[in-house]
C-alpha cells in the first residue's frame, strides 16, 4: 500500500502536468527532436483512474454492514459501469451510473451509496460466510478497468439467556451460544462460588470428546455442540449456587466468554403449632427456606395481621434459614375465626397458607379441661385419703 507521501507526489505531478499543458506555449514544430520526445513523455503521459478502499474491516455477526470504494478519475475519463464481487469472485451487484434503473443485486446486497467517485454496498445481515475479500471493479473509459479490494473480518459475541434461578431437587439448564461455530476448538464451563473459588465443571472439544469433572459426574451433562452449549444439572443442590462461565476457545480469535449466575431456591413448607395456657393461645408458624421466607398472620374475614408478632431466624447448616413467627391471642378467637399463617417467597408462584385446626383446637381444650379435672380429682382423693388416715389414728 502506498504511503501518504507517494500519493501526495502523484497528485502534485498530475496538477503540474495540467498547469504546464495550459500555461506553456511550447510549439512542438520548433523544438528539437530530443526535447519534443521528452515533452511528449512528461507532459502528455496519460493520467489513469485510481481506486482506493480500506484494506481490512471488522463486522459484527448478525448486524448490517457497509463496504465502500472510491475511484479518482481524471479529465476526459468517464465511469461507465461498477461491479462488486464477493469472496468467491461472484458478481453480487452491478450498475451503470448513467442508468440507475438497471441496477442488479444478489444475496441480500443493496447499493448503499452512489456518488460520482464513491460506490458502497450494504450487507443486510452479516453471516459467518461473508468473511473474506470483496472486489470493487470500475469500468472507466478510455482508461479501462480499475479495481480495488477490501477484506472483511466477521466477529461475534457470546450470547446467554442471563442469570437463572432453580428450585432444589429440580433440573436446571444453563446455555450459551457463539455464532462462528467453525472457529471453535473447545467449549469449557467453569463455576465460581460465592467465596471466589473457581473450578472446571465440564468441556467439549472439536474432536467430539466430552469431559465432566469427577465431583459433578453423577448430576451434570454437557451437550455435544460447539455453537450452542447446554450444561444441565439434575437434580440441583444448594451447593450448585454460583456463577458459571461459558468459554469458547476459538482460532484465531482467542477465547470468548460469558458469565451467568445461578440462584438455588429452597421453597418453604410452613407449619403451625400452638399451646393453650388458660385462655391464652401461643401460636407458632415455622418455615425453612432459601432465601428466608416472610411469615404473615391473618384472621378470617379480616384483611389484617394479628399482632404484634415476634419473628426469629435461625441459620441451618445446609444454607437454608428457619423462620419462626409467634403470636399470642385469646383462646376464644379460635372458636370465632380461622387464623392463618401465610408464607411469602420469591420462588413461589402463589403464596402458601396454613390454618390453625379448630377441631384439633377443641380437642386440646377438652384435653386441657380433662387434665384439670383429673388433677383436681387426684388432689381430692389425696385429701380424702389423708383425712381417712387421720381418722384411723
Amino acid at each position: 500500500m502506498k504511503s501518504f507521501y507517494e500519493n501526495f507526489l502523484e497528485r502534485l505531478l498530475a496538477i503540474c502536468k495540467r498547469w504546464l499543458l495550459t500555461k506553456m506555449s511550447v510549439k512542438m514544430s520548433r523544438c528539437a527532436p530530443p526535447l519534443c520526445l521528452w515533452l511528449a513523455v512528461v507532459l502528455l503521459a496519460p493520467l489513469h483512474a485510481k481506486v482506493t478502499a480500506p484494506a481490512q474491516q471488522h463486522a459484527a455477526l448478525g448486524l448490517p454492514f457497509m463496504l465502500g470504494c472510491n475511484v479518482t478519475t481524471e479529465a476526459g475519463e468517464v465511469l461507465k459501469q461498477v461491479r462488486w464481487l464477493d469472496v468467491r469472485n461472484k458478481t453480487i451487484l452491478h450498475y451503470q451510473p448513467q442508468r440507475p434503473g438497471d441496477l442488479i443485486s444478489h444475496d441480500g446486497v443493496e447499493l448503499a451509496k452512489q456518488r460520482a467517485h464513491t460506490s458502497a454496498i450494504a450487507l443486510e445481515k452479516v453471516k459467518a460466510g461473508d468473511e473474506g475479500c470483496y472486489t470493487c471493479v470500475f469500468d472507466v473509459y478510455p482508461t479501462g478497468q480499475q479495481q480495488g479490494k477490501t477484506c472483511l473480518s466477521v466477529t461475534a459475541r457470546v450470547e446467554s439467556v442471563g442469570n437463572k434461578t432453580a428450585v432444589q431437587g429440580k433440573p436446571v439448564t444453563l446455555s450459551c451460544s457463539y455464532g462462528l461455530t467453525e472457529k471453535v476448538q473447545q467449549v469449557l464451563w467453569r463455576k465460581t462460588a460465592e467465596q471466589g473459588d473457581t473450578v472446571t465443571v465440564a468441556s467439549y472439544t472439536k474432536q467430539g470428546s466430552v469431559t465432566v469433572e469427577t465431583v459433578f459426574q453423577d448430576r451434570v451433562k454437557l451437550s455435544r455442540s460447539l455453537g450452542h452449549s447446554q450444561l444441565t444439572i439434575n437434580p440441583v443442590h444448594t451447593e450448585d449456587e454460583g456463577c458459571y462461565t461459558c468459554e469458547f476457545h476459538t482460532y484465531p480469535l482467542g477465547s470468548k466468554s460469558m458469565t451467568a449466575c445461578l440462584a438455588v431456591y429452597v421453597l418453604p413448607r410452613p407449619e403451625v403449632s400452638y399451646s393453650i395456657d388458660v385462655d391464652v393461645v401461643q401460636a407458632n408458624c415455622t418455615a425453612v427456606s432459601r432465601p428466608p421466607a416472610e411469615l404473615v398472620w391473618n384472621v378470617e374475614n379480616h384483611n389484617r395481621s394479628l399482632g404484634p408478632s415476634e419473628t426469629s431466624s435461625y441459620q441451618q447448616g445446609d444454607g437454608t434459614t428457619m423462620v419462626v413467627s409467634t403470636i399470642h391471642l385469646q383462646a376464644k378467637l379460635l372458636d370465632e375465626e380461622q387464623v392463618t399463617c401465610t408464607a411469602l417467597h420469591q420462588g413461589l408462584e402463589t403464596n402458601i397458607s396454613v390454618h390453625l385446626n379448630r377441631t384439633r383446637n377443641t380437642h386440646i381444650i377438652l384435653l386441657s379441661l380433662a387434665n384439670v379435672l383429673r388433677r383436681l380429682t387426684e388432689k381430692n382423693r389425696t385429701g380424702m385419703n389423708e383425712y381417712a388416715a387421720m381418722i384411723g389414728h
